[in-house]
């Protein structure tokens, strides 16, 4: 599309975009969706920690408990593995199937950075060697570390499991993942745990109306940010006879599904208490439709991130489980009516996850800047 063209596509003001990314991502109400449908239509969900699929979850779904995620993955229904963005994520056994040879080349790409430690190394032998090992009972990466610098005594040990890990589709296996369970991280190809093996690497274009129907309208960029893989131009120019386009504030022209929903921007939405790492925050390459530019950077400090409150769909504060107390800290003041609707929402999240426990609400200090 020309730069004129571009111009004349409807706009989507920020509260537009900001209630259609709600709505696709069930936070405007709570779905009826099961677990595995919900993680499906969501195309996964940020796991670097093991509780944040759950929050995620209790945000989005009716009547959720972690029981249900805990049994798919008991049942190798989700797995935890490494996908998007060269991070952990809890998929449904399919898309894990899908999606990691969708991200393969990505992951490979990473073992530039460890080219100096993999010096010498064969990486089709090392690949095979760390499937025969992790397929004949999972391994720690610290088990891999060992065994691999056995047969490559000159190498860097931590480089050589990195690239074992980018190599081959590694899952973690339960009991870690599950709720309320310890577990220390083992691995295992997907292929070994789920019996079956993947599916060939997906053209981009059969991807993308999954991307859009999740967290679309987007951009180009916006997907590349998601996915972490580049050039997907061309996979849009041929989707778009099949798609809608509009354009943001800036001016980025934004792809749609002609049907997807695009609510009124006036449309409440409710609080909403998310994890830590919740891709409603990194799915995007322009992320002011849920960031407002003067709470940029305030959901993270370094490689930390922090829990983050919604209130009239846009980051507005932070929380945290002190002992037995929900700690909510606003970035701004909120009117009596706000603080009630945190406070019954949080209410709601806390019987959720940690039902026949008390708990107690406490507002914070507002968080300087």
């Amino acid at each position: 599309m020309t730069k004129s063209s571009t111009a004349t596509a409807p706009l989507l003001d920020t509260r537009a975009l900001n209630r259609a990314t709600l709505d696709r991502q069930l936070l405007l109400r709570r779905s009826p969706l099961s677990a595995e449908d919900a993680v499906r239509h969501l195309l996964g969900l940020q796991a670097q920690n093991t509780e944040p699929p759950y929050y995620a979850l209790a945000a989005r779904l009716e009547g959720f408990a972690p029981e249900r995620l805990s049994r798919l993955m008991a049942d190798r229904a989700a797995v935890r593995i490494v996908t998007l963005r060269s991070t952990i994520h809890t998929h449904t056994a399919d898309d894990c199937l899908i999606l990691r040879p969708l991200v393969q080349a990505a992951r490979e790409r990473e073992l530039t950075q460890f080219r100096a430690g993999l010096a010498g190394v064969d990486l089709g032998r090392l690949a095979a060697l760390a499937r025969d090992l992790v397929e004949a009972e999972p391994r720690t990466m610290a088990q891999l570390r060992a065994a691999l610098s056995a047969e490559w005594p000159d190498a860097d040990p931590a480089s050589l499991a990195v690239a074992a890990r980018c190599t081959l589709p590694l899952v973690q296996v339960t009991p870690r993942g599950l709720w309320g369970r310890a577990g220390r991280v083992a691995l295992t190809t997907a292929e070994h745990w789920l019996g079956r093996p993947a599916e060939p690497p997906p053209a981009a274009e059969t991807v993308i109306p999954r991307y859009l129907a999740a967290f679309g309208p987007a951009s180009v960029k916006d997907m590349q940010t998601w996915s972490g893989l580049t050039r997907l131009r061309d996979a849009f120019e041929r989707l778009r006879p099949r798609l809608v386009t509009f354009r943001d504030p800036a001016g980025a022209e934004l792809f749609d599904l002609p049907d997807a929903p695009r609510p009124d921007p006036d449309t409440p939405a409710p609080p909403r208490f998310l994890p830590e790492y919740d891709n409603l925050l990194l799915s995007h390459a322009d992320r002011t439709r849920v960031v407002p530019p003067e709470h940029r950077g305030r959901a993270r400090r370094g490689n930390q991130a922090y829990r983050t409150l919604l209130v009239d769909g846009f980051l507005a504060g932070l929380w945290r489980l002190d002992g037995t107390t929900l700690v909510v800290e606003p970035f701004g003041k909120l009117t009596k009516r706000r603080q009630e609707e945190v406070a019954e929402e949080g209410a709601r999240m806390l019987a959720a996850l940690h039902p026949g426990k008390p708990h107690d609400i406490r507002f914070g200090a507002v968080v300087p800047r």
